[in-house]
C-alpha cells in the first residue's frame, strides 16, 4: 500500500473492514476510492477498489431484483427518442415538462410531487420527442434507497438526460448530489465508451493488439481473467487507463449525453448562483430558464435535439411532394436504413435513390444504398 494515503482513506478502509452489509461495504469502498491519492503509483490500488465496488453493486442489484415489489417505473418509448428530466426534489422538473409538452402533470411546492415517471410529447421540427419527468434523485438512490433501482433503470432506458437544478438555492450542491448518485449507479455522463473490441475464442489464450495504448499489459490480462475471459483477441484502439479498460467490460455501465437546465431565474440571487454553477462545472452546457415565465424554452428544445444526434429525413414517391412528418434517423444512417424504416419491401427491393438536400452536390442526385443522409434530406426510393 502506498505510504502517502490520507487519514480519510485509512478511516474509510477501517470502515470497510468493519462493514457487515453490502450497502455498508459499498459506502466504505466509495469513500476509499474518493480519498485515495490519484497518481500513477496508486493506479492499481484504485483499480482494486473499483473491482470490489463493481462486484458488490452487482450483488446488491441482484438481491433487490429477486425481492421485487414496489411500483413499476417503466415507460414505453414513443416518438423519435426518450429524454429523462432528472433533478432533486422541487427543482421544477414538472413545470418544465408542462411547458415543453403541455402534459397534465401535478405541480406543487412540496417535495416528491412526482412519485412515478410522468411522460409527455414534445414537438420539434416536425418530429415527436418523448420527455419523461423522473421521480427526484435523493442521496443513496444509487444503492436502492426508496425505489432507487426502479428509478435508475428508468433513467437508463432514456436516450439522453437533462439535469435540472434550482438556481434559487445551491445549484452546485444539487449538481454534486445528482452526478455522484448517477456515477455510483453506473452512469458515465458526457463520456465516450472506450474504443475496445474483444473477440472471444474457445482456446489460444489472450492476445493484446494496441499494447502501446495501455500502461501495463499484464494487468490488462489479469483484469480479463478475473472477468472470466481466458481466450480472446483484445483490440485496443485508443489510449485507456486500467480503470477505463475495466469500465469497458462492465455491461451495467451506461454512457449518456446530458446538459443542465438552471431553473427559476425569476428568483433573487439566481444570476449569482448561475455564475457559480458555470465556474464549478465548465464542462456542462447550462441553459438558464424560468419555467414560470417560460423563458428560453426554444433553447432547451434545440439542445435536446442536438444531444439526441438525430436527423430528419423526408421521403417521397416519384412525381409526388415530400411526405410529412419526416422520419427521425440516427446521425450516420444510410439510404438503406431509411428504406428499412419505411417498409421492408423497399429495403429488400432497393435499386437506387434520388436525393435533394445537404448530403448531395445537386438536387435530385442519384445515390446508392450506402449513401449517408443529412438533416432535412428528401429521399425518393426506387425499387427493382
Amino acid at each position: 500500500m502506498p505510504t502517502n494515503v490520507t487519514r480519510e482513506y485509512l478511516l474509510a478502509e477501517e470502515e470497510y473492514r468493519k462493514a457487515k452489509t453490502i450497502p455498508e461495504k459499498i459506502k466504505a469502498l466509495e469513500k476509499m476510492y474518493s480519498t485515495v491519492p490519484k497518481h500513477k503509483g496508486t493506479e492499481k490500488m484504485r483499480l482494486f477498489i473499483k473491482q470490489r465496488l463493481s462486484k458488490y453493486k452487482e450483488e446488491l442489484e441482484k438481491s433487490k431484483t429477486k425481492k421485487g415489489g414496489g411500483p413499476s417505473f417503466s415507460v414505453k418509448k414513443e416518438g423519435a427518442a426518450q429524454v429523462a428530466l432528472v433533478g432533486l426534489p422541487n427543482s421544477g422538473k414538472s413545470s418544465i415538462l408542462k411547458v415543453l409538452t403541455n402534459a397534465n402533470t401535478e405541480i406543487a411546492d412540496y417535495p416528491l410531487t412526482t412519485v412515478i415517471p410522468t411522460p409527455g410529447m414534445m414537438e420539434y421540427k416536425g418530429i415527436q420527442i418523448q420527455i419523461v419527468d423522473m421521480p427526484p434523485i435523493i442521496k443513496d438512490v444509487s444503492v436502492g434507497k426508496g425505489f432507487g433501482f426502479q428509478l435508475i433503470s428508468a433513467i437508463r432506458n432514456a436516450d439522453t438526460l437533462v439535469i435540472v437544478v434550482d438556481l434559487s438555492r445551491n445549484p452546485v450542491n444539487d449538481m454534486d448530489i445528482i452526478l455522484n448518485e448517477l456515477y455510483r449507479a453506473g452512469f458515465r455522463i458526457n463520456k465516450k465508451k472506450p474504443d475496445i473490441e474483444i473477440k472471444k475464442f474457445s482456446s489460444g489464450g489472450i492476445e493484446i493488439s494496441g499494447r502501446e495504448y495501455v500502461s501495463d499489459v499484464n494487468e490488462i490480462k489479469k483484469i480479463l481473467v478475473e472477468n472470466k475471459i481466458s481466450n480472446a483477441l483484445v483490440i485496443i484502439k485508443e489510449k485507456v487507463s486500467l480503470e477505463d479498460f475495466l469500465d469497458s467490460l462492465n455491461r451495467n455501465l451506461s454512457y449518456k449525453k446530458a446538459f443542465v437546465i438552471g431553473n427559476k431565474t425569476d428568483i433573487e440571487r439566481s444570476q449569482e448562483n448561475l455564475k457559480i454553477l458555470k465556474e464549478r462545472y465548465p464542462e456542462f452546457d447550462v441553459i438558464p430558464i424560468s419555467a414560470k415565465k417560460k423563458t428560453n424554452i426554444e433553447q432547451i428544445k434545440e439542445k435536446i435535439y442536438e444531444n439526441l444526434d438525430i436527423v430528419r429525413v423526408f421521403t417521397k414517391s416519384p412525381g409526388s411532394d415530400p411526405d410529412y412528418p419526416p422520419i427521425a434517423m440516427k446521425r450516420g444512417s444510410t439510404v438503406l436504413d431509411v428504406a428499412k424504416e419505411v417498409h421492408k419491401h423497399l429495403y429488400k427491393n432497393f435499386k437506387y435513390a434520388k436525393i435533394w438536400g445537404k448530403s448531395v452536390k445537386y438536387d435530385g442526385q442519384r445515390a446508392g444504398g450506402e449513401h449517408i443522409v443529412e438533416d432535412g434530406d428528401i429521399v425518393e426510393i426506387h425499387i427493382k
